[in-house]
């Protein structure tokens, strides 16, 4: 638990779990599903695609700042470590809330006013629904804050025979893929008492089963045979995971009518529910054992990658949505939209870091920057 070498890999994850977030949040006006803003046709494919990656985008990241919580809290105290997580989560939170966020607000409600001077004199009406894609890091202090003790009983020498027996049980071929069945079993039970989708921590089947994955990030940030084992048997794994996904999809599309011929509803949301953190939890297994393999490297690109990716974080969806608002108002088809959404959104928001943000002190410490 003491160890602080990076693991380049891991922030390689990182980066590229928020870029998929990106990319998600762009293909949200035209899945169907509903969105601040949409597009007056959706694309019934791109939702099919959609939906895989939705199992697995958010829990990597969960379990990827679990390790980092570990790493965080190794260099302080618990009163250190909290000082820390409320300048990193909290302050960009507040600062998110109060001027990121509302301009997605009006454009989502934007024929109610006539100019966003006249939405925002009332902006504490909207406090109260307006973290949005923020939710993620006020989930992210919360979680943290409740997991010292776990924290401490793992660096406290009580925790022996604990990594001792998680040590010899994921050893073994199938072991870190049979801690689904936990996964499948929070969710599942979960789920049956709090069936919302929205993010608020007190939403427990969300709450949960994100904070699983936070939890065996710090079980497993300080025992090396777990990743040994993740990348000696990546390739079962990886098999494991195209099992999955066959299964993931073959429920997914079956007809509604087939289905509940063999189950009640109930039923049928439960098996869902199992089919999709089997499809989480193993292609998180197969991303970590192979990116130990292919991105275990430093490089310049990572460094100001990972310095970047917070900010972009917090920047992106009210960048894509104003662009947004505007692109899907055009005559184009589905797939232009999409690139022109997506191009220029990443353009803006690079260059709002860039130009703006970055060379400022007060806007870094805004956006949860660290202190060069």
């Amino acid at each position: 638990m003491q160890k602080t070498q990076r693991r380049y890999d891991l922030d390689w994850w990182r980066v590229i779990s928020i870029f998929l977030v990106f990319l998600h949040h762009i293909g949200m006006p035209f899945n169907g599903d509903g969105f601040h803003i949409m597009n007056s046709e959706s694309s019934k494919v791109l939702d099919d695609v959609m939906v895989f990656f939705e199992q697995f985008r958010l829990p990597l990241l969960f379990l990827i700042s679990g390790i980092g919580t570990v790493f965080a809290f190794s260099k302080r105290s618990w009163i250190q470590f909290i000082r820390e997580r409320a300048t990193r989560l909290l302050i960009p939170l507040i600062f998110g809330v109060f001027v990121i966020v509302p301009p997605q607000t009006y454009i989502e409600k934007i024929t109610s006013y006539t100019s966003y001077f006249d939405f925002y004199k009332n902006i504490l009406d909207h406090i109260d629904i307006n973290i949005n894609h923020l939710w993620f890091i006020e989930n992210l202090f919360y979680i943290s804050v409740l997991s010292i003790p776990l924290i401490l009983f793992i660096k406290s020498s009580y925790a022996d025979m604990f990594t001792h027996r998680v040590t010899a049980f994921c050893s073994k071929r199938f072991g870190m893929f049979a801690l689904v069945i936990p996964l499948i079993i929070i969710k599942i039970v979960s789920k049956h008492y709090y069936p919302e989708d929205d993010k608020v921590i007190t939403n427990l089947s969300s709450t949960l089963f994100y904070g699983y994955f936070f939890v065996v990030g710090i079980l497993f940030s300080g025992i090396p045979t777990v990743w040994e084992s993740l990348k000696k048997y990546r390739k079962v794994n990886f098999l494991l995971m195209i099992l999955s996904t066959l299964v993931f999809y073959a429920y997914y599309f079956m007809p509604n009518d087939m289905a509940s011929s063999y189950w009640d509803l109930a039923t049928r949301w439960s098996i869902w529910y199992g089919v999709s953190a089997l499809v989480s939890w193993s292609v998180i297994c197969t991303l970590l054992g192979y990116g130990q393999i292919w991105l275990s490297k430093p490089s310049t690109l990572l460094s100001k990658l990972n310095e970047a990716i917070y900010p972009f974080y917090i920047l992106h969806q009210t960048v894509l949505i104003i662009i947004g608002y505007y692109v899907i108002q055009q005559p184009w088809s589905i797939p232009v939209k999409l690139f022109i959404l997506a191009t220029s959104s990443f353009i803006v928001i690079v260059g709002i870091y860039r130009w703006i943000i970055y060379p400022f002190t007060v806007l870094s410490f805004l956006f949860g920057m660290k202190k060069k």
